[in-house]
């Protein structure tokens, strides 16, 4: 099983070069990183993961940036977002900057894509909080568009491009995409859908849930089993065992939101399950 790592790089962590570099020559399989652009200081929702919200939420590098650096310096390292706030991008700059991405990196990126939670965030970048999953589901088939070999126009509800152009490409057609989320009917729609597929936060409850995905696979006409990366998961030798058993390939391990020497001493520990 490949391990994998998340951590919230900001202006006050370990940089993305020295990490990189860290996780490559460790035998980490990749690195994962957050997106959020702004947190709107009159923020009426509610953190999912309880208030007071964690200072690095307002501090985040901008996850395509950081990941371009770790690409230059390593050679294996998977580099992936966890997530991308689909929604809150222009999809063909969007496209853009993937493709670039996973170009330069040697098809090395997995697009880990979610619908958020706040709502403020959301509001600055025009999006109508009902409609999230909708326009997020709509921006990855127009970029799909994009990333054809052959020019390929799209209209959808939301948007539209026209056959176009569009080089250079992800070089496996389109990168792995997986969607975060809480388990659930919709989610598992969508993930059987148009994705590849689920980035469960924390791992919890599996046992259940995998089955209800596989199904909901099987249904849409998938062939193969959903792919499934517990993400930002605390680790012990007894959870990652449990992983094992179930069949899963890879798990993503939270890292601190801190600087260079407790970056370091929690990798030290992580190494134990590699």
């Amino acid at each position: 099983m490949r391990i994998a790592t998340t951590i919230f790089l900001t202006d006050e962590t370990i940089r993305p070069v020295r990490l990189a570099r860290e996780l490559e020559q460790r035998g980490f399989a990749g690195l994962y990183l957050p997106e959020h652009t702004h947190i709107p200081a009159s923020r009426d929702t509610p953190a999912p993961m309880g208030d007071p919200l964690p200072r690095e939420y307002g501090r985040t590098l901008d996850p395509f940036v950081a990941l371009g650096q770790a690409a230059a310096v390593t050679d294996r390292l998977g580099l992936g977002t966890g997530i991308t706030l689909v929604a809150q991008h222009d999809p063909v700059g969007l496209a853009k900057q993937i493709a670039t991405l996973d170009f330069l990196s040697g098809g090395r990126f997995t697009f880990g894509i979610g619908y958020g939670w706040n709502v403020e965030e959301a509001a600055d970048h025009g999006v109508e909080w009902s409609t999230r999953r909708a326009l997020t589901r709509d921006r990855v088939a127009l970029m799909r568009a994009l990333w054809a070999e052959e020019p390929t126009s799209y209209k959808g509800e939301f948007g539209s491009v026209r056959a176009s152009l569009a080089h250079p490409k992800p070089l496996h057609g389109a990168p792995r995409t997986l969607i975060g989320g809480a388990a659930g009917p919709k989610l598992f729609g969508q993930i059987a859908e148009y994705a590849d597929g689920w980035l469960p936060i924390g791992g919890r409850g599996l046992t259940e849930t995998l089955p209800v995905l596989r199904r909901a696979w099987a249904d849409a006409g998938r062939a193969g089993d959903p792919v499934v990366v517990p993400y930002a998961v605390r680790p012990t030798a007894g959870k990652l065992a449990h992983y094992r058993e179930l069949g899963l390939q890879e798990v993503v391990l939270q890292l601190p939101p801190a600087g260079e020497a407790e970056v370091l001493r929690t990798l030290d520990d992580f190494a134990q399950y590699l």
